[in-house]
């Protein structure tokens, strides 16, 4: 399989972490620790998304685009949808 470097920012407490568990036996190098992340992110997108597809077939189909703009309001990351918790942090 063909692999390409790129460059990602973590915050220094996760990579503080990940060093951690390298340094520890429990991954063989920052870069596979970040490789099998995102193969386990990808998985999940792909179990969600048939999860979805599931839902949708035995409710009726699609989306309207009524529904799916207020999924998107309701999902999409915003920085004006700021809680009071999250302002504590």
């Amino acid at each position: 399989m063909a692999t390409a470097k790129v460059t990602i920012t973590v915050d220094d407490a996760q990579l503080t972490e990940i060093r951690a568990l390298v340094a520890a036996g429990e991954a063989a190098n920052v870069s596979a620790f970040v490789k099998h992340a995102v193969s386990v992110a990808l998985s999940d997108v792909a179990g969600w998304r048939q999860m979805l597809a599931a839902g949708l077939k035995e409710t009726g189909g699609p989306l309207t685009k009524k529904e799916r703009e207020w999924a998107d309001s309701i999902l999409a990351p915003s920085a004006s949808r700021v809680t009071k918790n999250d302002k504590a942090a």
